[in-house]
């Protein structure tokens, strides 16, 4: 039995819920500020919730979900198995500059320049793969 005193702990579903804030959010370039000052809190508390710091209440997290445009269930869903196995588009999007690499390229009009972009961006991330094997080779071998 738990104490009434201890201090509730915070979960992976915490975390989880907060990822989706976080990406939500984002994908709305809504700031923490302007989110916390909608649902009444400080930014400083958002950033608690999207860290997975603070649960969020049930009726807070119905207001967040109201003012992103998502159904409360979408800060919760899993990976269906049908699909097999995928990146959680959640943790994917929390990536620093994530978001703002999609919307650059969403707003690129010429299909043409598009593949180029994605061409470099594929370029780039295999070059980073290849160092940091490199890199990891090294550090084995010491």
């Amino acid at each position: 039995m738990t104490s009434p005193t201890m201090p509730k702990q915070t979960t992976d579903v915490d975390r989880l819920v907060g990822i989706r804030i976080t990406a939500l959010r984002k994908a709305r370039g809504m700031s923490q500020t302007a989110l916390g000052n909608a649902v009444g809190v400080t930014f400083q508390q958002v950033q608690k919730y999207e860290k997975g710091q603070n649960r969020v209440g049930a009726g807070r997290l119905r207001e967040i979900a109201r003012l992103l445009e998502v159904p409360v269930s979408a800060f919760f869903e899993e990976d269906r198995p049908s699909e097999g196995p995928q990146e959680d588009v959640f943790s994917f999007l929390s990536a620093h500059g994530a978001i703002e690499l999609l919307r650059a390229y969403a707003s690129i009009q010429d299909d043409q320049v598009r593949r180029d972009v994605l061409s470099i961006v594929r370029s780039a991330a295999r070059l980073s793969q290849a160092k940091a094997a490199i890199e990891d080779g090294a550090v084995a071998d010491e």
